[in-house]
């Protein structure tokens, strides 16, 4: 159901004539977001213009991440979808998006899809990521890694990965973990932040008593 969902949105996308098949992403990311990236991932690998949305979406990425009230705009329920519209369509125009970026965000504004947008950014930027061969890993420590912590961290990860991988790593900082560290890598993780041991040790006593 869902890879013809994202068939049906990748036929939308596109400019090309061979439309017929689905360009399967070398990841899967589930959920709505996952259904628009992958369709755009097909329509851009078609038109063989993976490298000029990439661009585009980088571009619009950094809009949302750095002019709030643009983000705020956009997001709003209580505006009219139309507003909207022209709005992202307007700053697509200006900033000269391919034609494959803008038909996508066209669509996802009628579809009522527009507060998806940043989720929709940050998955094609997994699959891209994919595409080049990189391993994209989030660690999250209480605080920040120091140079030979980062070193070290780096050295760890390489060591697992296969042959014509390179590696991505983001790092975040979130003292709410307490210590110790959250590793994501692409969509699975492994937590050994003293915050969740505190709560397993929490709930063993709570067994005893």
């Amino acid at each position: 159901m869902a890879a013809s969902r994202s068939l049906i949105l990748a036929r939308c996308f596109s400019t090309s004539v061979a439309r017929a098949q689905l360009v399967k992403p070398p990841i899967q990311i589930y959920g709505i977001s996952g259904r628009y990236a992958h369709a755009l991932y097909s329509a851009a690998s078609k038109d063989k213009k993976l490298d000029a949305v990439e661009k585009d979406l980088t571009t619009l990425k950094g809009l949302f991440d750095t002019d709030i009230k643009f983000a705020e705009y956009i997001s709003n329920p209580t505006l009219k979808r139309s507003d909207k519209k022209d709005a992202l369509l307007g700053v697509l125009k200006k900033k000269n998006c391919d034609t494959v970026t803008v038909n996508m965000f066209n669509l996802m504004v009628d579809n009522g899809r527009v507060n998806k947008i940043p989720e929709v950014l940050n998955a094609f930027n997994r699959i891209m990521s994919s595409h080049r061969g990189e391993v994209v890993v989030v660690a999250t420590t209480a605080q920040s890694l120091d140079e030979k912590e980062l070193k070290g961290l780096q050295e760890a990860i390489k060591g697992f990965l296969k042959k014509g991988e390179s590696l991505k790593l983001e790092t975040k900082v979130d003292p709410k973990i307490i210590g110790g560290m959250v590793v994501n890598i692409g969509d699975k993780y492994v937590d050994m932040s003293t915050a969740t041991k505190i709560r397993k040790y929490t709930s063993l006593l709570k067994e005893t008593v």
